[in-house]
């Protein structure tokens, strides 16, 4: 049983302690960012800076499902139309339908999801027009 745990000494004098032998054995000495400012320490306090700054790592979403689901649409729109292939085009558009249509059938919480699947001919009309050199 360590010191601390028959609490011969205080937490703060055990912790202290533990710090101090780290320091004597180098094991904070090659760390990443050791001599660098810290990324953020301008900025002003937030208190949720470490949920919002893991959420960016991970590309993780707060908006709601519906939004994230339109823009998702939106993005899929835009793929289709600059895919290499008509193939290519027709699988994202697909798949982008796929999603649309189970949320229509269960619509996600949040805000009105106001899509509707994409007709495949309108977006292989665009990637056309696109590729023609139109706008």
């Amino acid at each position: 049983m360590s010191e601390r745990e028959r609490g011969v000494a205080d937490f703060e004098s055990w912790a202290d302690r533990q710090i101090r032998e780290a320091e004597r054995r180098g094991d904070f000495r090659n760390l990443p960012g050791f001599g660098k400012p810290l990324p953020g320490i301008d900025q002003p306090y937030d208190e949720d800076w470490w949920i919002k700054a893991k959420m960016r790592r991970e590309n993780i979403s707060f908006l709601p499902p519906a939004l994230v689901l339109r823009k998702e649409a939106e993005d899929a729109f835009a793929a289709a139309v600059a895919a290499r292939t008509e193939g290519e085009a027709r699988r994202i558009v697909g798949e982008i339908n796929d999603k649309i249509a189970a949320a229509l059938r269960r619509p996600p919480p949040g805000p009105a999801l106001h899509l509707a699947p994409f007709d495949i001919d309108t977006v292989l009309a665009a990637r056309r027009d696109q590729r023609r050199g139109g706008s």
